[in-house]
């Protein structure tokens, strides 16, 4: 009998469909997280107060209302003045609920002010805004009517069930639509049409998979059995694939969609880019910063390398956790050994009992959705002493020094126990530019039980410090066996002379993985292929036409635009780079990335007019923005006006102290002007805020010296050798 696989016209059934067969799954499901993802509104699934109550922010006084039947909000829109607008969906349910709107040309937007669900007594039954420190107003971009809380193009994904998006970058608009409004079977299942086919035969083996791309057999006869010595239970059979995670982390990830076509049980990374450990998004040491979801953390525990998967510790359909409490760990973790004080130190019943709170810290997200870090990690007030980075022990004892902290931890057990994450001390050196970061880097690269994502981290920030030494560290991140790791390490093949650069990233257009073939035509848009010709023309072409569709798939977005825009900015395709670069602003308005390269390629071209005059219009729309401001004063350099440059340079570094180099470059221009002493005193600042800086201390040397400062300049001299 002829077994094929499952067709890729397969086409949505629903959940009415499945439920005839799965009752019991489909009882799980029902008030999950996944069921209430999104909600058409109405008096049973709204949970706010909308009896006339008001909310005041930045200025405006909203006010929520019924009209009828309808769910009303009288808010501020795109323009800043009040409007009414009707409440279309509800979105999420727990600790709190937003609330979509709909505007113009079929876009849906997410309200900034959503209802704090949680009961009363805990803080909740309120409106609160997500950003509440802040003066969100209509003309910033965080301002709900704008591109960031778009429901179309952020969300909708991963709130409903085969969802095409349907955007129009002609007329600006959506035609969106979805198979079912929530998390429903096939979001995860795929869809089930051959599934039917399959069951219609009575179960024989004519379609593979039972009808599916996928099976979610990882864990079938899959045994967690403990060693007695350890406590810790080893698994009877390897995991054989991640498939259950992938399909998990197209919605628990952070990560950029590359295609349009993804449905469950194809490969991730042929649809998605996930964010590595960079910074602003995770802590040096790995530890959740931004809203990075889960997938991200995972990767880097010591249970996903395991074999763990999610469904290990959650039950997939109900979401909820398979044991209570310290029930989901001691599931392989004897409780002996582990639940007991003498391992934690802690009361067995309070909360520092609780394996999660010591190894899955909670950080707030949207102000009250405390959300766990899944690297499931040791504890490390250590390095919150050497690098700042937050630790379990402290989140609790707020009132306790760090110091004190890591000497308990270490009079515990005697030492400080360095656990399954160890790069720390090489990602935060890249990211101060430290001079012994190529050294740290190297070293975590070439140790293969560094997990691939904190690998591929340091492949990312490794272009700098690339010598002889370490040159072959990128080129065997290039035939690395994990994904992740050769895409960063094309990545960081970016800036290489183009004949080195051809050589080492030619081969990878033809990568099995998408997102690493069309990172290798991104990079390699500067170099001739006039030469190529045959197979070589077509498969360099074929990854050039995948990289630009998967800027196209996200073609609302003023990001994907600004990248198409410098992919054809590199090609020397002027024309085409100029009009996304300008849709691109189109978009959106204040996305000052583009204003700046517009510029560049205004300039490139002769017209410093049009350069001059697209910096001072994003100065007006982003007063403050301290990249405008540096790129207008390099331009008022080259123009000899240097009066102006200055206080555009001194601007910059005053709107962002955290950028050594811009500081760099005004105590540059200051002492070519004949302020020398100003410079120095400028740059003595800067050595202070930033004491790994070479290029800081190589320059106040040079003006020491230059002034004939003669013993100042010895003494920096050491400290800059004592740097390197």
């Amino acid at each position: 009998m002829q077994v094929y696989a499952a067709s890729d016209s397969a086409s949505y059934v629903g959940r009415e469909t499945c439920k005839s067969c799965h009752i019991e799954q489909d009882n799980l499901w029902q008030g999950s997280h996944h069921d209430l993802a999104m909600q058409h509104a109405s008096e049973e699934t709204v949970f706010g107060n909308f009896s006339n109550a008001t909310f005041s922010y930045a200025g405006i006084f909203s006010k929520f209302y019924k009209q009828k039947n309808k769910f009303m909000v009288q808010t501020d829109g795109p323009d800043g003045k009040l409007h009414d607008y009707e409440i279309k969906y509800t979105f999420g349910v727990t600790p709190l609920q937003q609330y979509l709107i709909e505007l113009d040309d079929g876009k849906l937007q997410a309200l900034s002010i959503a209802w704090d669900t949680r009961k009363k007594a805990e803080g909740g039954q309120r409106w609160f805004h997500l950003y509440p420190d802040e003066e969100i107003t209509f003309d910033d971009e965080l301002h709900w009517t704008r591109p960031s809380f778009n429901w179309n193009g952020m969300c909708a994904e991963c709130h409903s069930t085969n969802l095409k998006k349907n955007y129009d970058t002609k007329t600006d608009s959506f035609k969106t639509s979805w198979s079912e409004i929530d998390v429903s079977c096939e979001a995860c299942h795929g869809p089930a049409s051959d599934h039917l086919v399959w069951v219609q035969e009575k179960k024989q083996s004519t379609i593979a998979n039972k009808g599916f791309d996928l099976l979610f057999d990882e864990r079938k006869d899959v045994h967690w059995n403990i060693n007695k010595d350890t406590g810790s239970a080893l698994r009877n059979q390897p995991r054989a694939s991640s498939k259950e995670i992938e399909v998990c982390a197209q919605c628990h990830s952070r990560r950029s969609a590359i295609s349009d076509d993804y449905s469950p049980g194809k490969p991730f990374m042929n649809h998605y880019i996930p964010r590595l450990l960079d910074e602003g998004m995770y802590y040096a040491d790995g530890q959740i910063q931004d809203e990075v979801y889960v997938h991200g953390s995972f990767l880097q525990s010591k249970m996903y390398h395991k074999g763990v998967t999610c469904s290990d510790c959650h039950e997939p359909h109900s979401l909820e956790l398979r044991q209570e409490g310290n029930g989901v760990c001691l599931q392989c973790h004897a409780t002996e050994k582990f639940d007991n004080k003498k391992r934690h130190f802690h009361h067995t019943d309070g909360k520092g009992g609780q394996c999660a709170e010591c190894h899955m810290p909670q950080r707030d997200y949207m102000v009250i959705d405390g959300r766990h870090d899944h690297s499931i990690r040791i504890p490390r007030p250590d390095l919150s002493v050497a690098l700042g980075t937050p630790n379990a022990c402290n989140q609790c004892h707020e009132n306790k020094p760090i110091s004190w902290a890591a000497t308990a931890v270490k009079g515990w057990y005697g030492k400080s126990n360095k656990g399954h994450q160890q790069y720390a001390f090489a990602l935060d050196a890249s990211r101060k530019g430290k001079v012994n970061a190529g050294e740290l880097l190297t070293k975590l690269i070439r140790d293969n039980e560094t997990p691939d994502i904190a690998r591929a981290s340091a492949l990312s920030g490794f272009t700098s410090y690339l010598d002889k030494s370490n040159f072959d560290v990128l080129q065997e991140g290039l035939i690395d066996e994990d994904a992740t790791v050769r895409l960063a390490s094309v990545s960081a093949l970016e800036g290489l002379p183009q004949a080195m650069l051809a050589q080492l990233a030619f081969p990878l257009l033809d990568d099995p993985v998408r997102s690493v073939r069309i990172e290798a035509a991104r990079v390699l848009a500067p170099v001739p292929v006039g030469q190529l010709q045959g197979e070589l023309l077509k498969i360099y072409n074929r990854a050039a036409k995948e990289y630009i569709h998967s800027q196209q798939v996200n073609a609302e977005r003023p990001e994907a635009q600004f990248n198409l825009g410098n992919y054809y900015a590199a090609k020397g395709e002027y024309d085409k780079a100029i009009a996304a670069y300008k849709k691109s602003i189109q978009l959106e308005d204040v996305f000052v990335p583009a204003y700046i390269n517009l510029t560049d390629l205004y300039r490139s071209q002769g017209d410093d007019d049009a350069a001059e005059m697209l910096l001072k219009r994003a100065i007006e729309i982003a007063p403050k923005n301290a990249d405008v401001h540096y790129a207008l004063g390099l331009l008022k350099i080259r123009q000899k006006k240097n009066t102006e440059a200055l206080k555009l340079l001194q601007r910059a570094v005053v709107f962002d102290t955290s950028n050594a180099h811009y500081v760099y470059v005004y105590a540059i221009a200051l002492n070519s002007t004949g302020q020398k002493d100003v410079a120095i005193e400028v740059l003595r600042g800067a050595n202070e805020r930033f004491p790994q800086d070479a290029n800081i201390l190589e320059a106040l040397i040079a003006f020491h010296r230059d002034a004939g400062n003669e013993f100042a300049a010895q003494t920096l001299m050491k400290k800059l050798q004592k740097l390197k």
